[in-house]
């Protein structure tokens, strides 16, 4: 995520962190850097001179030259000013009381992601708002798009309305009145999109929204698409008046174009970024933590916020009893490894702790070897799971033939459980708390 100015960034403060005495010279030169960075990201040039301008003036002031960490001093004002430059502040959604419909607009050009981003959306709002969603087909025109809009509700699971898949006005306005009829608290209307900006989709989805009365118009964007996203967005407001933003494959943007330009160009915030595939790749934009992870700094808020969706606090408190009895068995070591993997790709985990991101080129991460020990443990019987102690000889063989592996791989599975095992008792002994695996076991 944003690999690309990540590292710019990172190398053109080389000039200036750590140093114990800065100069006018050493500041520009360093601002010269940060200024092709932010051009190569494809960020907006009238953006790009601003937010110079802005670090310019305050790093150039005596509380930088004058500070007792000065290097430190600059970082921050840069930080700062690329939260101002991401939006200031995280947007909520402006969702009504649950006795009133909500309705959310999505709209957007043709491949941006819009109704898979529905999907998201409506998984998103249905497990952190407790809501009853329904998705309005309104995209008559893409060949299966209203198949896809279906299938996505189905993994999602929340009702899709289609209508009589011919007039979208019509369905938008018949899809209000189900949603009302049927107790439903949230409509988000799928709309159609074009290879192209064309004055007859935009009087249509305008048309729409006049019909609808949204609360919310989202414009979804592929982030890929640099500064081009914030002009096409610009085109899509002057018919809509925007709400909002939501950039997809933002997990594969390195760059950081759109994110940067498009709030600055429209006055419209980003609200959600997409992170996956997955149905549950959306999260919430918070400009705060997207800045602290461009400068390497990580985002230990959203890896927290993370691990609690999927770790049960009971459960965790019954998992330190064990380690500190010594009874952590290789069930729980399986567990936990389910656990790990739901947080996300190992390498997005590693890039949210501080400083990690500058150093994952030395890392060498291998998922496929997390699979191989879940498969391993799988492979045995819940007796040999509750007590590691009974598997040698002719057991090692079965469990080794049953997931596919060489015996070698069963043994370096037991060696690195017990390594576990005597970490986390030591974390436990040491600071109270359950310390992480060490991950150099799993790449």
């Amino acid at each position: 995520m944003l690999d690309g100015i990540t590292k710019s960034l990172t190398d053109a403060f080389k000039f200036i962190s750590g140093s114990s005495v800065i100069t006018e010279n050493n500041i520009k030169k360093t601002l010269s850097e940060i200024k092709i960075a932010l051009l190569d990201a494809d960020v907006n040039i009238s953006v790009v001179k601003n937010f110079i301008s802005t670090v310019t003036e305050e790093a150039l002031g005596e509380k930088v030259l004058r500070s007792v960490r000065p290097g430190e001093q600059f970082v921050k004002i840069v930080y700062d000013k690329l939260v101002d430059i991401l939006g200031s502040k995280t947007q909520e959604l402006n969702l009504k009381p649950k006795d009133t419909l909500s309705i959310i607009l999505l709209a957007g050009l043709q491949g941006s992601g819009k109704t898979t981003t529905a999907g998201k959306l409506a998984h998103l709002i249905k497990k952190n708002h407790d809501r009853k969603i329904l998705l309005s087909a309104c995209d008559v025109y893409r060949p299966a798009a209203i198949e896809q809009l279906i299938r996505v509700g189905q993994i999602a699971g929340v009702e899709v309305f289609t209508g009589d898949r011919k007039d979208p006005v019509k369905i938008a306005k018949e899809s209000v009145k189900f949603a009302k009829d049927n107790a439903f608290d949230t409509l988000i209307i799928d709309t159609a999109g074009r290879l192209h900006i064309d004055k007859e989709m935009m009087n249509e989805v305008q048309r729409i929204a006049k019909e609808v009365k949204p609360d919310e118009i989202l414009f979804v964007a592929d982030s890929m698409t640099g500064q081009t996203a914030a002009d096409i967005a610009s085109e899509f407001n002057s018919y809509l008046d925007i709400t909002g933003v939501i950039l997809t494959k933002f997990d594969s943007d390195t760059r950081g174009g759109a994110a940067f330009s498009i709030k600055q160009l429209i006055g419209k915030p980003i609200k959600f970024i997409g992170i996956s595939e997955k149905i549950d790749g959306i999260e919430v934009f918070h400009p705060d933590r997207i800045a602290s992870r461009i400068l390497g700094m990580g985002d230990v808020v959203s890896l927290v916020e993370k691990a609690q969706e999927i770790i049960d606090e009971e459960e965790a408190l019954k998992l330190e009893k064990k380690i500190r009895k010594e009874e952590f068995t290789l069930q729980d070591f399986l567990v936990q490894l389910e656990q790990m993997s739901k947080l996300g790709p190992l390498e997005n985990i590693l890039e949210m702790l501080p400083g990690m991101k500058q150093n994952m080129q030395y890392i060498n991460i291998d998922e496929k070897k997390i699979k191989r020990q879940k498969a391993i443990i799988q492979s045995m019987t819940m007796k040999e799971r509750l007590d590691y102690r009974l598997i040698i000889g002719s057991r090692k063989r079965r469990i080794a033939k049953g997931a596919g592996v060489s015996i070698l791989e069963v043994d370096n599975l037991l060696k690195n459980f017990l390594k576990s095992r005597q970490m986390m008792k030591n974390a436990l002994k040491n600071k109270g708390k359950i310390g992480n695996f060490d991950l150099s076991n799993f790449m």
